[in-house]
């Protein structure tokens, strides 16, 4: 029976491992999906000897980069985003990919409006590289908002209401908001948000987000990371049997 999983650390509830388990079940493919909790990426290594049957895993925090050195190639993607989250195991090669700007740009693209122009990015963590390279390939232009902004970036307390005009599309790639911290929301001034403006939100868990609602109040279209989800889920399934 071939084998695909999961690594990361801490795992707790894992979407991809009821994604692929219904999956399997659905079309009677005879595989099995595991999760793998590891705190060092360098265990991937013990995971494939004791699992010869692998054919692919996912990868998700905090190894996304730290896997990168034990892989024999990388996509072009992962190459540009330097960062792999999808690891296909084939002839006793691993080939890494990313599979989050697919999710991410096929997500948002129904939405984009063309005074969606340019984008601000919250958070600089692993999964905002990837939504810095997608939203350049949709044509939009980006600034990093952190808490401590270096060069070329601003803080929260830049966005006046110039800035919030200019920058119509809002991304969260923060976990501010996540369950179970379902009370807090990323320190933007949503008074200043408008009809024109987008809030897409990587957090799913809630589905509703705080960061959501509060766009929602000032009549901007708003959308979680759910989709996106499913959507790189589906396209790990295609890079770990592509030819």
């Amino acid at each position: 029976m071939d084998k695909y999983g999961i690594i990361g650390f801490p795992l707790g509830h894992s979407f991809s491992r009821g994604f692929f388990t219904e999956k399997f079940a659905r079309e009677g493919i005879d595989a099995q999906y595991l999760n793998f909790e590891i705190p060092d990426a360098t265990m991937l290594l013990d995971i494939l000897r004791e699992n010869p049957e692998l054919r692919g895993l996912n990868v998700t925090l905090p190894h996304k980069q730290a896997v990168i050195p034990l892989l024999d190639e990388l996509s072009d993607e992962a190459r540009e985003i330097g960062a792999v989250n999808v690891i296909r195991v084939r002839d006793g090669k691993l080939k890494g990919f990313n599979s989050d700007i697919i999710g991410f740009t096929e997500s948002i693209r129904p939405l984009l409006q063309p005074h969606h122009k340019k984008a601000l990015i919250l958070g600089t963590g692993g999964a905002s590289r990837a939504i810095r390279v997608g939203l350049s390939r949709l044509g939009i232009e980006w600034t990093y908002v952190t808490r401590s902004p270096r060069e070329k970036m601003l803080a929260y307390s830049d966005l006046t209401p110039e800035v919030m005009k200019e920058y119509s599309v809002i991304v969260n790639c923060s976990p501010v908001g996540m369950f179970p911290k379902v009370d807090q929301a990323p320190a933007i001034p949503y008074e200043l948000l408008t009809q024109k403006h987008l809030l897409f939100d990587l957090v799913y868990n809630p589905e509703d987000t705080l960061f959501m609602q509060k766009g929602r109040e000032q009549g901007a279209i708003v959308k979680n990371g759910l989709e996106m989800l499913y959507l790189q889920a589906v396209a790990s399934w295609r890079f770990w049997n592509e030819d």
